[in-house]
């Protein structure tokens, strides 16, 4: 097994002024900042980023984006865009604890402004490494999967966040299957979702962010399978307990 371009997350202590500053930021509020201060490992092929919304996932991984010099709306560390540039004061602070290994390619795909990358590649990149089609001339999913399968290649560092948002569950099994592959080839991922397909993938290491922190947890015990099995199992019974306090 190939040595981890990444191994842990770190937020050293600071001078007392610069301290100041992260108390007035909204991100350094987050429960799970606190315990950044003693480091947690992402010393895994995969590790997947849990939580409700507001919980700080994507927040944490655009983070971890910045303080690899990835581009926080989206791309790669040599394709450079912005429409909207606020430094992210955690990605700032943030100190990656790296191998040994050093990635040969990168990407931040990322849901949320994934129509901006897209143009950016479109305007700035040789389409024949994504396919060979402009990504805005195919749906919304179909450019991501396309991204995925061919743009993502050996000994690469990805981050995803939330991309199950343009995928339909056939295509997050795609998904799932070619990071499986790409895993075997030397890559290294961590991806924030709520997707209980993508979390099964096998010896993945999970992290629930919640008002408690952050901490691991298995497969059965995170809540987008939690919830998602309940439903599956007893979806009249939920239902009507939703639905019927509306009424």
């Amino acid at each position: 097994m190939s040595e981890r371009f990444l191994r842990a997350l770190e937020l050293p202590p600071v001078h007392w002024s610069q301290e100041q500053e992260r108390s007035e930021h909204y991100a350094f509020r987050l429960p799970f900042v606190a315990q950044l201060r003693d480091g947690i490992s992402l010393d895994a092929d995969v590790t997947f980023l849990v939580g409700e919304n507001g919980s700080g996932k994507s927040t944490l991984i655009e983070a971890l984006a910045h303080a690899l010099r990835l581009n926080t709306e989206g791309g790669s560390s040599g394709l450079r865009f912005s429409t909207r540039f606020e430094e992210p004061v955690l990605g700032r602070d943030l100190r990656v604890v790296r191998g040994a290994r050093r990635p040969h390619t990168d990407f931040f795909l990322r849901a949320e402004s994934f129509f901006n990358a897209a143009s950016a590649i479109d305007e700035n990149a040789d389409l024949a490494y994504y396919g060979g089609r402009s990504l805005h001339e195919q749906s919304h999913g179909e450019s991501f999967l396309s991204l995925v399968l061919n743009r993502f290649g050996p000994d690469g560092l990805y981050l995803l966040d939330e991309p199950e948002a343009a995928l339909s569950p056939q295509n997050q099994l795609a998904l799932l299957r070619r990071m499986r592959q790409l895993a075997g080839d030397g890559c290294q991922f961590v991806v924030a979702t709520h997707s209980p397909l993508l979390l099964a993938y096998p010896g993945a290491t999970i992290y629930e962010l919640s008002e408690s922190g952050i901490e691991p947890i298995g497969f059965d015990a995170a809540e987008p399978v939690r919830l998602t099995r309940a439903f599956l199992q007893a979806p009249e019974r939920l239902l009507a307990q939703l639905l019927d306090d509306d009424a």
